[in-house]
């Protein structure tokens, strides 16, 4: 009995103590800043607090019940402006009880921090990241020394889609390198959810991190809601069987996934105002007349939403899509794609003629490749 109820007093008293707010302190001194400038902290689109700075100094306090990142924001006019522009001159915390003292001889650019388990735990994770982060950023400045003219080229987008394409599984493979070796740390969690922005989430890679997660980590609010996803991942994972969707077509056809049965289908997620799926869509087109006569089959579903029909017809001529497009115009809530836990476009499935699920997220010649593999003569 008393092996029994220690874990679970464990795991009771780890969730309460997750969701019991808690006080925190940032203080900072940024060489000779000083008025009209203020520092903002902001979580997401919200603006948790602000502070003035006077002769380089400034200090936030407040409660949250949240351990996460959270971006600090210098602004020399004072002014905050709109979230959705350039963000300008920043560095991110990690929100932890006790005190997180930033330093710089001039911009929160160049800040260096101080804190608590966390903060240090936080700053780990960004040397492990730097490395990558740096070749990512010489390979831009070197792209955009490319004359103009060649970079309108479909040969320097393809480089520059493989490029950054390889920096970014760098980026994830280190991520999910520390979120391995450090499965007590919010901060672990807090990389786990982040990574759901940069690298479309799949069962098979994020389950065993999640799972290896402590149970303080895995019971609070974040790590619950985490563990929905893996979940849901699970129903959609590779050699699932792919869940049934029936949606509309431009002209009003209802068109259902369970039409394909018999066929190898590449179920498509896309919008037309996401600029990466509409580069992706040659690959995909190049892909389908190679294939098309052999027992396969593209279904796009769009994220547009209703007020944008115009704009996803458009794109459909525009781009030149031969296969059928389907969309319930509800944007990011499309009934599909939260079928799928699609939380990034472009993203596709492709099923096997029974309905399983035999690969996720194939781009360029990685699907043509996995077509080569599947689809025969």
């Amino acid at each position: 009995m008393k092996q029994f109820l220690l874990p679970l007093l464990l795991t009771v008293s780890g969730l309460a103590q997750a969701q019991q707010p808690f006080p925190y302190t940032i203080k900072g001194q940024l060489g000779k800043v000083s008025a009209p400038a203020k520092v903002y902290l902001v979580r997401g689109l919200t603006v948790l607090d602000s502070a003035a700075v006077k002769n380089g100094a400034f200090e936030l306090k407040g409660t949250t019940g949240e351990l996460s990142t959270a971006d600090l924001i210098l602004r020399k006019s004072g002014r905050l402006g709109s979230l959705y522009g350039p963000l300008g001159d920043r560095t991110r915390v990690f929100l932890e009880p006790g005190t997180i003292v930033v330093t710089s001889p001039d911009s929160l650019a160049h800040a260096s921090m101080k804190g608590g388990p966390n903060t240090t735990d936080y700053l780990r994770l960004g040397e492990t990241l730097k490395p990558a982060i740096a070749s990512m950023q010489a390979f831009g400045a070197e792209s955009m020394k490319v004359p103009e003219s060649q970079q309108q080229s479909p040969a320097f987008k393809e480089r520059m889609q493989a490029g950054f394409a390889g920096f970014q599984k760098q980026l994830g493979d280190a991520t999910y390198a520390f979120i391995k070796m450090n499965p007590n740390s919010w901060v672990s969690l807090d990389a786990l959810q982040g990574m759901q922005m940069m690298d479309l989430p799949q069962y098979a890679t994020v389950a065993p991190l999640y799972e290896a997660l402590s149970p303080e980590l895995r019971n609070s609010a974040a790590g619950r809601k985490y563990g929905e996803l893996v979940k849901g991942l699970k129903a959609v994972a590779v050699g699932a069987l792919a869940p049934d969707f029936s949606q509309q077509t431009p002209d009003g056809k209802t068109v259902s996934l369970r039409d394909y049965r018999g066929k190898y289908v590449l179920v498509d997620f896309w919008a037309s105002w996401c600029g990466p799926c509409r580069q992706e869509n040659p690959a995909v087109i190049k892909a389908y007349n190679e294939y098309k006569g052999r027992n396969f089959e593209v279904l796009g579903v769009s994220l547009d939403e209703a007020k944008n029909r115009a704009k996803w017809v458009k794109a459909i001529a525009d781009d030149q899509l031969p296969w059928a497009q389907v969309s319930d115009l509800k944007g990011w809530e499309n009934a599909a794609a939260r079928q799928y836990q699609v939380t990034g476009i472009p993203q596709n499935f492709l099923i096997d003629p029974d309905g399983k699920i035999l690969a996720i997220n194939l781009k360029g010649e990685e699907l043509r490749a996995a077509l080569a593999q599947y689809v025969r003569p």
